[in-house]
């Protein structure tokens, strides 16, 4: 029974494709995006989080911790992540979801499962399962099976990847896809290694496979003072319409994933960086339509 590392089901989801969708998050991820939106996909291990609102103090990671890296201060646990050695005995005590385990093993059987849950939902909405991660890709031979598997129930399925893989891998599982979400986040090589740590040489390349074999759609994650300008904009666009892409997705960068990084101890790349005001991204949409393709927000 083939098992893959799974951090999140989410339920009616309406932003990863058409229709009411179930996005399964699948843990592990080559890239290192300083914006990253779900910095607990990252690492392919299972790992903790902290939550300090949901703690009650009650003790019991203290006593369990062999390494004493956990203490109580004004009522809260506080993990001095330097001495963690990522045991995880604390999150298997913790009641109250203070501390908790970021991925569990779970069967190709035991998703589907939950994806056909919704299955009606699909049916009425046009909707389907979404694979996304981190990088459902770190696990292609997981990622091919459950896309086989939910496809084979009539389920549309759809890949959200960044393409950093090699080909021969991505093809085996776009045999098995109806449709694929593909982040581009700069055309720049030399930018695009600066913010996310690896080049864009084959993301490019196998953006214009993907596109010639699946239904494509380009979504850009707008990140600003990286890929916000109607200059970056317009190239990724362009590619988008060169290589026969349905439509492009602006999707602006947020900051709600900042407490994320506090809660596995982590330190946030881009400090105090806002969001981007409204009235610019409709500008960028705006400016971006008139390339002839379909331009979204936020899907």
């Amino acid at each position: 029974m083939m098992e893959g590392l799974v951090f999140n089901i989410q339920g009616f989801s309406l932003h990863d494709g058409p229709g009411i969708r179930t996005t399964v998050f699948l843990k592990g991820c080559p890239l290192n995006c300083k914006w990253c939106s779900n910095p607990e996909s990252i690492r392919p291990v299972p790992e903790i989080m902290s939550y300090s609102l949901r703690c009650v103090g009650c003790g019991r990671c203290v006593e369990i911790c062999p390494e004493h890296a956990i203490t109580i201060a004004h009522g809260k646990s506080v993990i001095d992540w330097e001495k963690c050695d990522r045991c995880l005995k604390c999150a298997t005590v913790c009641l109250t979801g203070g501390i908790t385990l970021v991925g569990k093993r779970m069967s190709v059987e035991e998703i589907v499962a939950e994806v056909e849950k919704d299955a009606l939902f699909y049916v009425n909405s046009g909707g389907g399962v979404t694979f996304s991660g981190g990088e459902p890709l770190k696990q292609f031979e997981f990622t091919e099976q459950l896309c086989k598997e939910c496809r084979s129930r009539g389920i549309h399925t759809a890949l959200d990847t960044s393409g950093f893989c090699e080909w021969e891998k991505l093809e085996r599982v776009l045999e098995h896809v109806d449709l694929v979400l593909y982040d581009v986040k700069h055309l720049d090589p030399v930018k695009h290694r600066e913010w996310t740590g690896v080049d864009n040489k084959v993301i490019v390349e196998n953006a214009v496979r993907v596109a010639g074999k699946v239904r494509t759609w380009l979504r850009v994650p707008l990140i600003p003072s990286f890929n916000d300008s109607q200059g970056d904009v317009k190239k990724i666009v362009e590619l988008g319409k060169s290589i026969g892409a349905e439509k492009v997705s602006l999707l602006p960068y947020h900051r709600l994933s900042v407490t994320k990084y506090a809660g596995l101890g982590k330190g946030y790349l881009l400090g105090r960086l806002t969001e981007i005001p409204e009235d610019r991204i409709r500008n960028l949409k705006k400016s971006s339509e008139s390339a002839g393709i379909e331009i979204s927000l936020r899907e």
